[in-house]
């Protein structure tokens, strides 16, 4: 059983998830969000909830398609802690994500980075890595929703070797993989064009790169981004480690817009989600895609016939 947040109800979460009633899936999909606005949002699009399994969460307060309330904040989270409560306790196998708006959510006065980071604290995990994946790719960074001018201090040889140690776990037991080939991209330039561009290829991505290679793992790199992500070199490769946000997510989306899914590893749960926002400017018009969605359950029903039930209980959990 997959759980699937229907997120942000004045974005277009709640139709994509609509679509899910008329999805063949080897699994029993269950929607949590509130009852009525699914129902009002079915009506509006014409579309039938005689099949979709809802999970009744309440409003705060009445939602209307592309004005985003401040008021229905705790309602957004409260979907995602039902759904944590829920693979937690082996109830459901996975929870795949909905966007949610994360702007309403800090205006609102709750401090939210993001979906990654909000598990990632739920859990007590101390670690988590974001991977997006479609069009053949599983696109993964080793910094996430940082400003630039922050991304070469983030990058430090500890959180680099643990990222690389996650993700290679992750593609063994959540993707199958079990000789995993990484492709590691460079920071700089040319991946520093021999310290000319840049360091940090010396000083910290290559020494990490050679101690996990004495180990055994397959990492390819550090590489010049922008021609990593080129046939020739991806031919064979399972995952490609960026080492900032737009530096692999741009490509990504360029090749599989729509109809990739992001994964948070890491997570002692599986979590999938859509790899787009709330488009608030779709909301209600019937014209959103539910491509991505589908593709983030029918990667979480494949994870999770790879990794046993229930689920280990979580060290340090907070929250």
């Amino acid at each position: 059983m997959i759980a699937v947040t229907s997120g942000e109800p004045a974005g277009i979460g709640p139709e994509i998830c609509l679509a899910l009633a008329d999805c063949n899936l080897p699994a029993r999909i269950v929607v949590l969000g509130d009852e009525t606005l699914m129902a009002t949002r079915a009506r509006q699009l014409g579309l039938s909830l005689e099949r979709l399994d809802i999970l009744h969460v309440p409003l705060a307060v009445p939602s209307q398609p592309g004005f985003p309330d401040m008021a229905n904040a705790s309602y957004v989270l409260a979907l995602l802690d039902r759904a944590l409560a829920g693979c937690r306790s082996g109830e459901f196998a996975a929870m795949v994500t909905a966007p949610v708006h994360k702007g309403i959510i800090n205006d609102a006065g709750i401090p939210f980075t993001g979906h990654t980071e909000y598990l990632a604290e739920k859990t007590g995990t101390p670690r988590v890595v974001m991977m997006l994946a479609g069009a053949g790719l599983h696109v993964a960074l080793a910094t996430t929703h940082l400003p630039l001018k922050d991304v070469a201090a983030a990058i430090t040889p500890s959180e680099l070797e643990t990222t690389i140690r996650i993700l290679h776990a992750e593609l063994r037991s959540k993707f199958g993989f079990e000789k995993p080939r990484i492709l590691v991209a460079g920071l700089n330039p040319h991946a520093g064009e021999g310290g000319h561009m840049g360091h940090e290829e010396i000083e910290v991505i290559v020494p990490v790169l050679e101690k996990l290679r004495a180990e055994g793992m397959n990492l390819i790199g550090p590489l010049p981004a922008d021609t990593l992500f080129t046939k020739k070199v991806l031919a064979d490769s399972h995952a490609q480690l960026a080492m900032y946000h737009d530096q692999g997510l741009g490509v990504l989306k360029y090749a599989a817009f729509d109809e990739g899914y992001n994964v948070t590893l890491g997570l002692p749960i599986i979590r999938t989600s859509v790899d787009h926002g709330t488009a608030l400017d779709l909301a209600g018009t019937g014209k959103a895609s539910s491509t991505s969605l589908f593709a983030a359950v029918a990667a979480a029903i494949d994870m999770s016939r790879l990794v046993p039930l229930p689920p280990t209980p979580l060290p340090g959990e907070r929250g």
